[in-house]
């Protein structure tokens, strides 16, 4: 899973260093030639609507959503180990329930043949099915991870749930940064 998410951040990373690209060059054009490449504001909505699925995937696998753990550490372990679990489980429903409906919003696209209200006039049904792989991505991430903290949790291996899906301690942060600085120097 953690190629998986790496895979993701840098697919992100790239498309959101071209889109900067692309900015900065619109940028210097207007303020140099008075000139617009016209359209990178639709550029820009393809890019968030494809890469925020992608990080969705990468913060689901990481665990680095924002959970409030000032509680849950105080919490006994099986507690722990059960808002755990259903906090792996919300996610992938929230995931499934994104992903119907981002088959439903491709299905109309495709259905009506939408264009893009911009002068490229895109037809939609291109970065809607990117934005449906990204969502993809996600969903699948998500249940996979799902089925593993069930999994744990028929074997009430409550310390599994805990070390695989509880929110990472100050600790834990400050170890993960501690190993990186070692790594770079």
């Amino acid at each position: 899973m953690k190629t998986y998410s790496r895979i993701c951040a840098i697919v992100f990373g790239l498309m959101m260093t071209a889109l900067c690209v692309v900015i900065a060059v619109e940028t210097v054009l207007r303020k140099l030639l008075n000139h617009s490449l016209a359209g990178v504001d639709e550029l820009s909505g393809y890019a968030i609507a494809i890469g925020a699925p992608l990080c969705f995937a990468v913060t689901a696998v990481e665990r680095s959503h924002i959970r409030i753990n000032l509680l849950h550490m105080r919490m006994p372990e099986r507690v722990q180990a059960i808002l755990n679990l259903v906090s792996a489980l919300s996610l992938a429903a929230l995931a499934i329930f994104l992903a119907v409906f981002t088959v439903r919003t491709v299905q109309e696209t495709q259905m009506f043949g939408s264009v893009a209200q911009t002068p490229w006039m895109t037809p939609l049904i291109w970065p809607q099915t990117a934005w449906l792989i990204g969502m993809g991505i996600f969903t699948i991430s998500t249940v996979l991870l799902a089925l593993r903290a069930l999994s744990l949790a028929v074997q009430k291996n409550t310390a599994g749930l805990t070390r695989e899906f509880a929110p990472e301690t100050v600790e834990d942060e400050l170890e993960a940064e501690l190993s990186d600085l070692e790594a770079r120097a």
